[in-house]
């Protein structure tokens, strides 16, 4: 007997009773990004490496050491599964020359890709959601991000300043980072003999990332070293501001955070997270903001452009760990057929239902050895009609039948009254009318 395969570690089955969770979610995203204009774009799962390399910066975590990276033997291409989508959609956008008329705002739904320690909230394969407004260069469109992803916080149930916060901070612009840079450089070599060993290897290559450091031992030292906003020029601190005054109209509560910094090397000017109390370590749910030198960093034309991406899985363990779960799916009703010799009749009868918009279950049938299918016990049939969540049962028996009818008997009303009703089958749409009422 040979060994039962599992699926990979950190790479999970999303099992239909959770699926519905996710579909759940997925909906409320798609009618947000309505609301706002936004349109869907799908990238493929894998590009070539150079893409995110070029576009991460070589030097950052996911580049070293996190990307799932090979080479395709029939070729020898380089290829990686996507660690993340902000690269791949402003790849198709330069391929595709999507800026040529208008500036685009997009979103995507997804798996991404990283090879790290799995644990709650962080996993190899994992999911995001991501907005993507490409060619605006105003602080309005900054602003416009945050109320997006603000306005599902809220479709979703959750309460601004008690589930979830919103910090802000810049990154000001390129000269503007690397005279913060130099002087980040030279406060840490003075403080050479209490750093740890990541953020000595990071000193000379990415010294922002030591800012995120989680170190306690650190956190001090952090505190005290050099904040980027101190070094904004006018231009960077008036886009900010601008920003500001855009959420101060619109009632977001913020709070300025000096540290923020984002794991890729093309983000400037505004950076924001939402951030839980729920989850612990893992409590950043969403992170964006706006990355001006992308588009022409990876061949394309300058253009502006600001996002965000947020971790599904994340996010639904917040909303389970809040007690905001969708309600379990259910059929509107489940076709009772006690006789299997009816079975056509009534399978005729549930098409026509569905085409009507309802969700029907069907009993299905025991085949015997004989060939023969039997039908389960209208008692088991019944079992499995409650435990399906169905509203409602469509009896289709030998004698509703024989007078052309149906029996609906609802069965998820404690109210008085007629459980049970009779409808011909010769006026359907009267009995759809009624099932989409129950």
């Amino acid at each position: 007997m040979s060994s039962k395969i599992s699926a990979i570690k950190g790479m999970n089955d999303i099992l239909p009773d959770t699926s519905a969770q996710w579909e759940w979610l997925e909906e409320k995203v798609r009618r947000v990004m309505s609301r706002f204009a936004y349109r869907n774009i799908r990238t493929p799962i894998v590009e070539s490496t150079h893409l995110f390399v070029r576009g991460l910066g070589d030097v950052t975590d996911i580049v070293e050491k996190e990307m799932y990276s090979f080479e395709d033997k029939m070729n020898g291409d380089a290829l990686t599964l996507r660690p993340e989508n902000t690269a791949g959609v402003v790849r198709a956008a330069i391929e595709h020359n999507l800026l040529y008329d208008a500036p685009r705002r997009l979103y995507y739904m997804g798996p991404m890709f990283r090879h790290e320690r799995p644990q709650r909230g962080r996993y190899r394969q994992f999911h995001q959601i991501g907005a993507e407004a490409l060619g605006f260069g105003g602080a309005e469109m900054d602003a416009e991000m945050i109320l997006l992803a603000d306005a599902l916080w809220r479709d979703l149930g959750l309460t601004q300043g008690t589930d979830y916060r919103l910090e802000i901070g810049s990154l000001g612009q390129s000269a503007e980072r690397k005279e913060h840079r130099a002087a980040l450089i030279a406060y840490f070599e003075a403080h050479l003999d209490q750093l740890d060993a990541e953020a000595t290897r990071r000193l000379h290559t990415n010294p922002l990332r030591i800012l995120d450091t989680k170190n306690p031992a650190m956190q001090s030292l952090v505190e005290a070293a050099p904040r980027l906003m101190d070094y904004l020029g006018d231009a960077s601190m008036a886009h900010f501001k601008n920003v500001g005054q855009i959420l101060d109209a619109n009632g977001i509560a913020y709070t300025i955070n000096p540290r923020l910094v984002r794991g890729m090397d093309y983000y400037n000017l505004t950076v924001f997270e939402f951030v839980t109390p729920h989850l612990g370590a893992q409590g950043t749910i969403c992170g964006g903001g706006r990355y001006d030198d992308l588009m022409a960093q990876m061949g394309g034309k300058a253009a502006p452009a600001v996002g965000w991406a947020l971790g599904v899985e994340r996010v639904l363990e917040l909303l389970k760990e809040l007690n905001l779960q969708a309600p379990a799916a259910a059929p509107d009703a489940y076709a009772v057929i006690p006789d299997w010799q009816n079975v056509p009749r009534a399978m005729a009868v549930v098409q026509v239902l569905r085409r009507a918009g309802l969700a029907i279950q069907m009993q299905a049938s025991t085949p015997q050895p004989d060939g023969v299918a039997t039908m389960p016990s209208f008692k088991a049939q019944f079992k499995r009609a409650d435990a399906s969540g169905a509203k409602c049962a469509l009896i289709f028996g030998a004698d509703e039948l024989a007078g052309n009818s149906v029996a609906v008997k609802l069965l998820r009303t404690s109210a008085s009254g007629d459980q049970q009703q009779t409808y011909s089958l010769n006026d359907l749409a009267k009995l759809a009318k009624a099932l989409q009422s129950n």
